[in-house]
């Protein structure tokens, strides 16, 4: 974990920075005021930046690699509810607001990079920055709602129709998702997932 400020790569971080969905536009002055904050973590495959069921809480921003949002059960049977790569961001928020623990987890699906902030400080930042904050809780609308709908889709659609959707979707990450997770997001086998590509439905 590194401060932007320090970060051997800080002048491309800081381009990549301008391309999320949250944070471009922003003005230059509310950029640096920002990038101050930011730490940059190195994730592998499989590294969980945020558990399941904590309190402390931080906002993610990525800049490289793809990032998977997950619930366990008791048993640990996993639930993939979306997939978030560079441009995209992830967050606590609304579970930060409430006071309740995360309730969901976020792990790499691939080695990633990600721009990081304590959860208290970005809320800090937002509320000194409306238009940013307007921005943010809209993106976080729109991620639970994405959510919602995936979910509504695992029961509306058959197999070949929750593919088309994620490909509708997502066309950038169905090559760069294992298969094995990406059958279970989509709450297919991964035999089933492999049959309908070599079908031609993916």
């Amino acid at each position: 974990m590194i401060p932007l400020s320090s970060h051997p790569e800080q002048n491309v971080i800081r381009v990549e920075l301008q391309h999320n969905e949250v944070l471009k536009g922003m003005p230059e002055s509310d950029r640096a005021e920002l990038e101050s904050h930011l730490l940059i973590v190195e994730g592998n495959k499989g590294d969980f930046l945020l558990h399941q069921g904590v309190r402390e809480m931080e906002q993610y921003f990525i800049l490289s690699g793809v990032l998977k949002r997950v619930v366990c059960n008791a048993e640990g049977k996993e639930m993939i509810l979306r997939f978030a790569a560079e441009g995209d961001m992830e967050t606590s928020y609304a579970a930060w607001r409430m006071g309740t623990p995360t309730p969901y987890g976020i792990v790499c699906v691939t080695k990633a990079r990600v721009a990081r902030i304590p959860m208290p400080q970005w809320v800090e930042f937002l509320e000194r920055h409306k238009p940013t904050k307007e921005l943010f809780e809209s993106t976080v609308m729109r991620l639970m709602t994405e959510v919602m709908g995936h979910t509504i889709t695992l029961h509306l659609l058959d197999a070949p129709g929750r593919v088309h959707r994620f490909l509708r979707k997502r066309p950038d990450l169905v090559d760069r998702i294992p298969q094995k997770q990406l059958a279970s997001h989509l709450n297919l086998s991964a035999e089933t997932l492999s049959r309908l590509r070599k079908r031609g439905v993916i």
